[in-house]
């Protein structure tokens, strides 16, 4: 059992939880997924099957869409729902509709963006919501992100409802975050749902009540089909074994990264240098 298994994660589970439910359903201990869900959130999940585990790095990079309300007038040191209320401020009453919406249209492009004090992201070597957890305040230095779009769907104060595509690595409650700040009132994420991840959606995802080995082998998207987004270059069945057994084909103009295929299977990930083509990753049964 090899490729991609799109998932449709609900509330409260996290990420890991619906890996172990894949492994205990398909018997492969061989699972891993392409980017984590906070357990209060939802959407998509797409996980990694046996060797496709090693297509994650080219599918990590993928923009990502989500829907999500943020609440005004309410700070917590999550950022979300799920931390304690750091700060309250009942002007959100007073604000115009027009300020409201630019916090939030105003943050797209590419930004510089600081991590929520609860994430993963890693501090002299330690997670950050470790740290924090200790007591210790610590605040991560900003990275850059980008913002492709953001919009706004529903205004119903204090609540407000945006849909952002994003670069991976964009944290969606520092969203929530920055234009609670923006306005001087405070705002934390109440709801997230993973809509997108590239060409993946979540509305044809599979349900987790519905991860048996059957439904899981409908659903399963080959290696090849997976790497749609990657350049393609198709070869006879020499330069695939050849390939396989780590030789390189000739390819002039082909440059980066690309995949390898033989009769609709992956045979490769590899690097075009201009001239000849040299696996990187080689795939005997995809």
């Amino acid at each position: 059992m090899i490729g991609l298994l799109p998932v449709d994660k609900p509330e409260g589970p996290t990420s890991h939880d619906i890996v172990a439910r894949a492994r205990r359903a398909t018997g492969v201990r061989r699972i891993g997924h392409t980017g984590t869900l906070d357990p209060f959130a939802s959407g998509l999940l797409l996980l990694c099957i046996g060797p496709a585990t090693r297509l994650a790095e080219y599918l990590h990079p993928l923009p990502k869409t989500y829907v999500g309300v943020a609440r005004l007038g309410q700070a917590t040191d999550t950022d979300d729902r799920t931390g304690d209320v750091v700060g309250r401020s009942e002007a959100w009453r007073e604000l115009d509709e027009t300020a409201v919406r630019a916090a939030f249209t105003d943050q797209q492009g590419e930004r510089m963006q600081v991590p929520p004090a609860y994430s993963a992201k890693k501090v002299d070597g330690q997670r950050l919501y470790r740290r924090a957890r200790r007591g210790e305040t610590v605040v991560a230095e900003a990275a850059p992100v980008e913002i492709h779009r953001l919009v706004v769907r529903r205004l119903a104060l204090p609540d407000v409802e945006f849909e952002v595509e994003c670069s991976t690595g964009t944290y969606i409650r520092a969203i929530a975050r920055d234009a609670g700040a923006q306005l001087g009132v405070g705002a934390h994420l109440t709801e997230l749902r993973r809509t997108r991840i590239g060409p993946f959606d979540a509305a044809s995802a599979l349900d987790p009540e519905r991860l048996d080995r059957e439904h899981v082998l409908q659903a399963l998207v080959p290696p090849l089909a997976a790497l749609a987004h990657v350049p393609r270059v198709d070869v006879d069945g020499d330069d695939a074994r050849r390939i396989r057994n780590g030789g390189t084909v000739a390819r002039p103009g082909v440059l980066g990264l690309l995949v390898v295929a033989h009769a609709g299977a992956l045979v490769a990930v590899a690097e075009g240098d201009g001239q000849r083509v040299h696996p990187r990753k080689v795939f005997h049964d995809a």
